[in-house]
């Protein structure tokens, strides 16, 4: 499984890995951490470099949070709950995370925005309340791309060093990664089963 996902990666290039990491922003096919640490593995193999992997994957970043940024800067409060009420079991979040995500953002916006980079389930939906605060969008990019620059330079980083375990243990890698992957879709899976639209009591 893990050979599957490298040779798609590899064949992809760096626009795959753009288009994969603007995506993972937007809707959750797969996580970061799976592109950029396979990203990573390729780089310990010569098959891709540090720097240009990390640049465009974090560009790719960038462009899916300023996908929901525009959304929150586009709608009023209202057209956005409604959006959210609508498919919210789908993009896996509802409007009490967004409320969660907006609460934190007025208390430090930008600090916000830089560290939520690092947290695997706010990262994107701070960008909503950004966009609704209308922070000002070089500003919400520059902190959401050193955020990102941050982060998966430690994911190839960590990918990097590990390459030789995963050719040593190709078996148990595989496991690994499946088992990762298996988690990441039930949670998915689970998120959609679970969701449950809420009336507001007002």
């Amino acid at each position: 499984m893990n050979a599957f996902i490298l040779e798609t990666i590899a064949a992809g290039g760096y626009l795959g890995i753009f288009v994969l990491m603007a995506l993972e922003n937007i809707v959750p096919p797969i996580p970061s951490e799976i592109i950029m640490g396979f990203g990573g593995v390729l780089v310990a193999r010569g098959q891709m470099a540090f720097l240009p992997l990390l640049l465009i994957g974090t560009v790719g970043t960038t462009a899916g949070n300023y996908f929901w940024y525009w959304i929150g800067r586009r709608w009023n409060e209202s057209d956005l709950r409604s959006f959210i009420d609508a498919y919210g079991r789908w993009l896996t979040f509802e409007w009490s995370d967004f409320e969660k995500a907006r609460r934190r953002f007025r208390r430090n916006g930008e600090l916000i925005v830089f560290l939520l980079r690092f947290s695997p389930f706010l990262r994107t939906i701070i960008s909503l309340p950004a966009g609704l605060a209308h922070m000002h969008l070089g500003r919400f990019l520059l902190f959401t791309f050193l955020g990102s620059l941050i982060w998966n330079g430690a994911l190839i980083a960590g990918g990097s060093s590990l390459a030789h375990l995963m050719t040593r243990y190709e078996s148990a890698a595989g496991w690994v990664v499946g088992g990762f992957l298996g988690a990441g879709v039930l949670w998915y899976l689970y998120r959609i089963i679970t969701w449950k639209h809420r009336i507001d009591p007002s």
